[in-house]
């Protein structure tokens, strides 16, 4: 159950269980970097930051715009209320997916600050230890039938429960060791009766997977693979 914490200007969301001590200085890399505990990752729109904090550490991720919208503001969207905030949303959906069973990662906390008509928002959700991304994956050569086909059938088991990934890509699917498959990113997401949507979703990772491959023919073969188990 998240609790909700009023702050100068805005608001936090955490889980109790995880966080022990809620307030600013969770989302605030200076304060893990003066305690040796925050590693930076560029990547994205911004950068991701991790912290060693809990007992497998927390990924940080501020929201930020991409494309032309960046030059106007970078980080700030535009105020409609405190429930349509992009942190409370997303950080509501992984609690309820979580909540499912489906595999997401296990959300600890976000913010958002008001700045007259605008907002900034950062969300903190555990990290998955010993994980790979997709495109990593593909790029270091380890993906094989299986992982194809167990990406399919995870996939599969989101679009049967109506889940919608705004934009499924290679960096934000994950892959543990033993074949597990995880979704990241729920910016956006949303839930919505199952439907031929899915099938947009998948296109979109395809585009995702010819561009991270430079031109390169092999990941096909894979996502027919993963296409073929989504749809068994």
């Amino acid at each position: 159950m998240l609790e909700r914490l009023a702050t100068d200007r805005g608001a936090i969301l955490f889980d109790p269980a995880r966080v022990a001590v809620p307030g600013g200085l969770l989302f605030d890399p200076a304060h893990w970097r003066a305690r040796g505990a925050l590693t930076e990752q560029a990547g994205g729109r911004g950068s991701v930051q991790y912290i060693d904090a809990g007992e497998g550490g927390w990924v940080l991720r501020r929201y930020l715009r991409g494309g032309m919208a960046a030059r106007i503001a970078r980080d700030r969207y535009l105020w409609t209320g405190e429930e349509r905030t992009r942190s409370f949303r997303e950080i509501r959906l992984l609690a309820e997916l979580r909540e499912r069973g489906l595999p997401v990662p296990v959300p600890v906390a976000a913010r958002f600050r008001r700045h007259h008509l605008a907002y900034d928002a950062e969300l903190i959700t555990e990290r998955l230890p010993g994980a790979r991304s997709l495109f990593e994956m593909l790029a270091a050569g380890k993906m094989d039938d299986a992982r194809w086909a167990a990406i399919g059938r995870c996939l599969r088991h989101f679009h049967d429960a109506g889940v919608h990934h705004a934009d499924l890509n290679a960096n934000n699917i994950m892959l543990g060791e033993h074949r597990e498959v995880w979704v990241l990113d729920f910016d956006r997401g949303r839930l919505r009766h199952p439907g031929s949507w899915s099938g947009r979703v998948l296109d979109r990772l395809a585009r995702s997977l010819a561009k991270a491959n430079d031109g390169a023919n092999e990941w096909k073969v894979g996502f027919a693979l993963l296409r073929l188990a989504h749809d068994a």
